[in-house]
């Protein structure tokens, strides 16, 4: 078993590679032994999901594309990021009872703390910024080395 896995996937920044990003995340946890129905899979696939529609929504069309980043360090820590060239960092924003969107930051640090993890936020060189989740990789989840390195 290897002390570090990672794998990552560029999506243009557009609505349709949201999914893509979701299905490629869970492709990637399937093949590192997550069950698919475990609720760390589950978890991962909303935050996934509500990162890449942050990259794709609120970045304006000034990052033509996002990229998706998967490590497993030593079988313990899962982590997760979406990277962006746009140079504005996430806000916290107040979830108003009328607000139609606005919500996905509270929903991912709400996950990510629910499950005993972290979220971060770290510049790039070119001026944009990554956001990570770090969560504990389930103990019993075997971290299979194949394909993914």
């Amino acid at each position: 078993m290897a002390d570090h896995q990672e794998a990552s996937v560029t999506l243009p920044s557009d609505p349709a590679s949201v999914a893509a990003a979701r299905r490629y995340v869970t492709d990637v946890l399937l093949e590192w032994g997550l069950p698919d129905d475990a609720d760390t899979a589950d978890s991962v696939r909303l935050i996934v999901s509500e990162l890449a529609t942050n990259a794709v929504q609120h970045t304006f069309g000034q990052s033509p594309t996002f990229t998706v980043d998967v490590r497993l360090e030593r079988s313990e820590w899962l982590r997760v990021g979406v990277t962006d060239s746009h140079p504005r960092w996430p806000r916290r924003l107040p979830a108003a009872v009328q607000q139609d969107n606005g919500r996905g930051m509270v929903i991912i640090r709400w996950l990510t703390a629910e499950a005993g993890g972290r979220l971060s936020v770290s510049p790039t060189e070119d001026g944009g910024k990554t956001v990570w989740i770090a969560l504990p990789w389930p103990a019993g989840s075997p971290a299979h080395t194949a394909g993914t390195c």
